[in-house]
C-alpha cells in the first residue's frame, strides 16, 4: 500500500487565486462595466482590437 504525497502547492489550486489571476489581466473597461451584458460587450470588443 502506497502512502500519499503531501501536497504544498494547495494555495494555487484554491479557485479565488486561479480567478483572480485572469480577472486582474482584464482590460479596466471591461471590469468596471455595470452589468454583465455591458461586461460582455466590452469584453468582446477589447478582444477583437488584439486580433
Amino acid at each position: 500500500m502506497q502512502q500519499g504525497r503531501f501536497r504544498l502547492d494547495t494555495k494555487r489550486k484554491f479557485f479565488t487565486v486561479r480567478v483572480l489571476r485572469h480577472w486582474h489581466r482584464l482590460p479596466r473597461e471591461a471590469v468596471a462595466a455595470s452589468s454583465l451584458a455591458v461586461f460582455k460587450a466590452r469584453l468582446d470588443r477589447a478582444w477583437n482590437n488584439l486580433v
